[in-house]
Formats: structure tokens, sequence, C-alpha cells
């Protein structure tokens, strides 16, 4: 349809590139290790934290698939090429008397965001929490990275600006270990 001379168009949104194939979520396994450490390491870059990455093959396999796991993963891939990660674990609400499912991180390629992964990462994700019995699903996110914040609001969720961040590590962790 032709517009008519003199008529105002809207000003256009920028389309959303066009992503070939459909997106699959799976748990990660033992054979996807590299792909993991491969997106913890894009998400230390992302975050500007690739110094304090220590993440290797041998840590992920021995925490997440070992005879203890401390974490479980979703790998989210488009046409079979790995596009995002949830890494996350339970802890538990003494007020809610539930577990809560604690999102530690999750991460989509820079070139695959807005095309659907992030949400279909977090759905998934809400949908093992209801399963499981969870009364929350929680996680942090940077002050700075506006864009996450957005994508989180409208979603519906709720920032928690009252509640600070609290973490021992290092040296100051191993002293407090020693202590009576």
């Amino acid at each position: 349809m032709k517009a008519r001379r003199g008529a105002r168009r809207a000003p256009r949104r920028p389309a959303r590139p066009k992503r070939a194939g459909a997106l699959t979520i799976r748990p990660g396994t033992a054979r996807d290790i590299p792909t993991i450490v491969a997106l913890i390491r894009g998400l230390a870059d992302y975050e500007r934290l690739r110094h304090e990455c220590k993440a290797t093959p041998a840590e992920v396999r021995r925490h997440g698939f070992g005879r203890r796991r401390y974490f479980e993963t979703l790998l989210c891939r488009r046409g079979g090429r790995p596009v995002g990660m949830a890494l996350y674990f339970f802890t538990f609400s003494t007020f809610l008397a539930r577990p809560t499912l604690y999102l530690e991180d999750l991460f989509v390629l820079p070139e695959e965001r807005g095309a659907g992964a992030g949400k279909a990462l977090l759905a998934a994700l809400a949908r093992i929490a209801v399963k499981r019995g969870c009364g929350r699903l929680e996680w942090a996110v940077l002050n700075w990275n506006r864009p996450a914040i957005g994508f989180y609001e409208r979603l519906g969720a709720r920032l928690r600006r009252e509640w600070i961040l609290t973490r021992l590590t290092g040296a100051p962790l191993r002293s407090l270990g020693r202590s009576g």
C-alpha cells in the first residue's frame, strides 16, 4: 500500500534482526562443559569482570557434574548453536518455608539479544521453580546494566533496592572461618 502524498508516516521502530532457526532449551550436561565455560567467560567480559573469572572446565565439572552438584544449567540454542545459558541453584526462604530458585547467571550472546533467548531461559526457569515448589525466583543485576533492568521490569520483576548484596571472599572468608 502506497502512502498518500503529504501523509505523515509513523516513525519506524528498528526491526529486530531475524534469526534463523528455532530456540531450544535443555539442561546442560558434562558434554557441554566447554560451552558453559565459554559462556561464563563471555558474561565476565560483558560485566567487565574477566579479571575475576576463574572458571575452568575442571572446576565446572567438579561443582556442576560431580558427586555433589552445586549448580545446574540450562542451555539455549538456535539452530544447534549455543546462544545463551542460565546457571542456577536452590536456596531456602525461611519466611515462605519453601525453596527459592536462585539464578546466578543469565547470559545471552550480544548478537542474540532481543530475539527471545533471555525470555525463553527465564520462562524455563520459572517452570522449574513452579514444578519444584519454589516460592521465589531471584537473581541480582548490576546497577549499570540498564538494558537488563528494563528487560526484567517488563517481565514483572521488582528490583529490591533495600537489600544490599553482602559478600566475603578470599582472605576475609578464610580468616572468619578460622575464628572461634
